[in-house]
């Protein structure tokens, strides 16, 4: 489960109501995800302002799309991909996301969970904030809103290779950001299979 799939149960007969243009219904649709989406919006942007923006004009799209949800998938899993799209569009618009290749002869990152993701809350965030926009867009669509490399190639127009790349680079960037002492030295002995130094990170 992702951190933004939150389990808010829409009932059926309020939903029967928005598609029939009840403001009352959609109102209450938008206030129980007006949230998730935002969080989410954030760590895909880095700007609160942007999140914002982009909240503003997922719901719009919400009330004019939401005669097309049949109710054959969670709803908040159909509202996230408008989100996720909303704040992709407005990456490649407003920031002309530079985007960045993992160099020749680093491995794929392993299919766990990095270490990264149990650090502190605080420590973890500005983080994420020095990442390029793209990468860490990437990097959390991956891992934490577990999203597959191909759906994350789609959404971007990019290549699966270019995704799994953006994973691997944005996983080492963390690592080294969230633990200074961690050497390059260090990851190439962890990746040539000697164990991989701990991530400590205390609040």
């Amino acid at each position: 489960m992702s951190s933004t799939s939150f389990q808010i149960e829409i009932p059926e007969t309020t939903l029967a109501r928005a598609r029939r243009g009840d403001e009352r219904a959609l109102e209450q649709i938008y206030r129980a995800f007006e949230r998730p989406a935002y969080t989410l919006a954030l760590r895909l942007l880095g700007n609160v302002d942007s999140a914002r923006e982009t909240v503003h004009d997922a719901m719009l799209h919400l009330l004019e799309r939401i005669g097309q949800f049949r109710g054959d998938a969670p709803f908040w899993g159909w509202l996230r991909q408008i989100v996720v799209n909303e704040a992709l569009m407005r990456l490649r618009r407003e920031r002309g996301v530079a985007l960045e290749e993992l160099p020749d002869g680093h491995d794929e990152p392993a299919n766990e969970p990095p270490p990264w993701m149990s650090a502190d809350t605080r420590h973890l965030e500005r983080a994420l904030a020095r990442l390029p926009a793209l990468t860490r867009s990437v990097l959390w669509l991956y891992h934490v809103e577990e999203y597959t490399h191909q759906e994350i190639a789609a959404m971007t127009g990019k290549s699966v290779s270019f995704s799994k790349s953006q994973v691997a680079r944005g996983s080492l960037r963390l690592r080294d950001l969230l633990d200074p002492s961690l050497s390059d030295t260090d990851v190439s002995d962890a990746r040539r299979g000697g164990a991989a130094p701990c991530l400590t990170v205390t609040a």
